[in-house]
């Protein structure tokens, strides 16, 4: 048997031939997601792909500013070491940075500060609240026909606040009201999808088909509008309870929407917008949003 071997120079290119079978070797698809590259006879195999290198990291210490542990301390994050702690695990973001350097300074009227993902509000003269609106109160501040509005619950607030998107005359839930007005006007725009539920009494029984047709969109005079959900949660002999989801706030879409399928609407409440729930709030009253809460409209808001 004549075994013949290359001549000086030559590669014997047998063992980096690309087997297309079921035998030994690795397939084109393998050897493209492992980055081995394939070759015919005679050419080099293909380097490794080089990995882009990662953007530089943003300095966002200030020489002049305060140090961070001590503004999440005054932001009611924890204790000055457990702020240290939080910064040291990386659970901290300074304007989209994460900061472990325990010397780092920030100016606290500009930074943004994210704690695992939570925005922490640092400006204590920002106001959220949540108002239980009752029916017969106008969403409005003043009203020019005497009517009761939501600025007479107001009375004695040196805050200049706004209520963030409306309810009917006839509609009973929940307002929030804010000074904020970056997060409130995020919230009331449809883009950033912020849901408000519904729960509406309607003439029954309820169609089968009626969740689907108020899901893929009923035909109004100012354009199409669609529900994100839809659910019976009671039914009586002629009457229903249903709770719906949207984000639109277009003026009176539930009432329109429900008038022109044939069930307009006997009563209706919104008991909760984005995570933020009336709970067993009484309808007139108010109560301040918690931390927590106010971290969850940040995060529903994309801010």
């Amino acid at each position: 048997m004549n075994s013949r071997k290359p001549r000086q120079g030559q590669r014997d290119n047998r063992s980096s031939r690309v087997n297309r079978g079921s035998g030994g070797g690795v397939s084109r698809y393998e050897a493209d997601v492992l980055g081995i590259g394939t070759t015919k006879g005679g050419q080099p195999v293909a380097p490794p792909r080089e990995r882009a290198p990662k953007a530089a990291t943003r300095d966002v210490h200030v020489e002049e500013g305060t140090r961070l542990q001590k503004v999440l301390a005054q932001a009611g994050v924890g204790s000055r070491r457990h702020c240290e702690n939080l910064i040291a695990e990386g659970r901290v973001e300074v304007d989209g940075q994460v900061v472990t350097e325990l010397g780092t300074r920030i100016d606290p009227e500009s930074a943004v500060i994210h704690v695992d993902g939570d925005r922490i509000q640092l400006d204590d003269t920002l106001v959220y609240l949540a108002f239980n609106k009752p029916t017969g109160v106008v969403s409005t501040m003043q009203d020019e026909e005497g009517r009761p509005c939501v600025g007479e619950y107001l009375e004695g607030r040196t805050e200049r606040l706004f209520h963030v998107g409306r309810l009917d005359y006839d509609t009973e839930g929940l307002l929030l009201l804010t000074n904020d007005g970056n997060l409130a006007n995020r919230l009331q725009h449809p883009r950033y999808g912020v849901e408000k539920v519904y729960l509406a009494t309607i003439p029954g029984p309820v169609p089968r088909d009626l969740g689907k047709r108020m899901r893929e969109g009923i035909e109004l005079e100012d354009g199409p509008a669609a529900v994100d959900s839809f659910k019976v949660v009671d039914s009586q002999p002629g009457m229903a309870l249903v709770e719906i989801v949207l984000h639109e706030g277009r003026n009176r879409i539930v009432r329109r929407m429900f008038e022109e399928v044939g069930h307009p609407v006997i009563a209706l409440a919104r008991p909760q917008v984005g995570p933020v729930k009336v709970g067993d709030l009484r309808p007139g009253k108010m109560r301040p949003l918690n931390k927590r809460e106010v971290a969850d409209l940040y995060k529903a808001a994309g801010l």
